[in-house]
This record gives structure tokens, C-alpha cells and sequence, in this order.
């Protein structure tokens, strides 16, 4: 979604409206691979006004995410939302070297006649979303030697004992006191 920059004043415009997916889902399958799809827009409500150039952004986005648990490899629905407050700055040339302080990291900048929601949302909800889906805390994930999914199956498989390269050291005593 983009809004005219003479529309944005001092007072706050608030904004609700259902950003497409489509997009988003491109991102995340050449960055993470399949562990996220959004199959429904997301949800974005926002509050924005300007102090002068700097144009502030308040908000909150809800989605919901087909996930792919990364102990058992099962999907699950992964409900986000987060809130989120923005500066959106008119785009500076940088000379040289910098070093970006706090306050930078919640800082955007825009150019040209108009505020581009988009790049924006999609970065919120990257950061929403955990770098390890989990369908569960507890989850038991997959046996190592059958396969099975130890959540539904109890196998008959033997517990690994260990790093077998580290079976001589197992094997070691240690004489004490002598």
C-alpha cells in the first residue's frame, strides 16, 4: 500500500487494510526455504503522522502462517502479530563510514512522493516469526534411526548411546588417590 506524502499531517491518519501475500512468500522461500507460507493476507492496522520530514508509523499486524515444525516435520498454523513503531526519514547520501546507534535499528527512510507500507509490513512480519517453528515446546520430533514421529508412535528403536568417536574416551578410568 502506498500513501501520498502530502496526505500524511501532524495529526494521526489511521489506516486498516489487508496487505497481499504473494510477494512475502517469494521472500521467504529463497531466504528460509518452506518453513513459512501465508495463504491469507495479513491484517494491518497503522496510525501515521509526520513531525516536519520524519514520518512515524504505530501499528500492528496479525496473520496466520502454515508452519513446518523443525523437530517433526509436521504442519501447524502459527497465528502472528506484533506491534511495531516506525521513523520514516527522507533518504540522506552517506559519506563515508557510520556507526548506527539504537535508535537507528526502528528507522526507515522513504523517497519520492509517496510512502511505500509494503517493504515495511514484510519486515515486521519477518521479525515476528521465530527462526525455528515449533509446533510445540514439548515436541518430540522425529526418531533418528526409523523415522517415526516420537509425538504419535512409540518405536522399539534402542536409544543412541552416544557420539561413537568418543567411545574410547567412555572407556577410560580415571585412578584417584594414588
Amino acid at each position: 500500500m502506498k500513501i501520498p506524502l502530502h496526505d500524511v499531517h501532524e495529526t494521526a491518519t489511521e489506516l486498516d487494510y489487508a496487505e497481499p501475500t504473494a510477494e512475502l512468500n517469494g521472500i521467504l522461500r529463497r531466504g528460509r526455504g518452506q518453513d513459512y507460507e501465508f495463504e491469507r493476507p495479513i491484517e494491518v492496522h497503522v496510525a501515521v503522522y509526520r513531525s516536519e520530514q520524519d514520518l512515524f508509523l504505530d501499528g500492528t499486524i496479525r496473520a496466520q502462517a502454515t508452519a513446518t515444525c523443525a523437530r517433526c516435520l509436521e504442519q501447524f498454523t502459527l497465528p502472528v502479530e506484533k506491534e511495531f513503531s516506525l521513523v520514516v526519514s527522507p533518504e540522506r547520501p552517506l559519506a563515508g563510514e557510520i556507526e548506527l546507534g539504537a535508535a537507528d535499528l526502528v528507522q526507515s527512510f522513504y523517497s519520492g512522493p509517496d510512502l511505500d507500507l509494503t517493504p515495511l509490513v514484510y519486515e515486521q512480519v519477518l521479525l515476528a516469526l521465530p527462526t525455528r517453528p515449533l509446533c510445540a515446546e514439548e515436541c518430540r520430533g522425529l526418531c533418528p534411526q526409523c523415522g517415526a514421529s516420537r509425538n504419535t508412535v512409540q518405536c522399539s528403536c534402542a536409544a543412541e548411546a552416544g557420539d561413537p568417536r568418543l567411545a574410547v574416551l567412555r572407556s577410560l578410568k580415571i585412578n584417584r588417590g594414588a
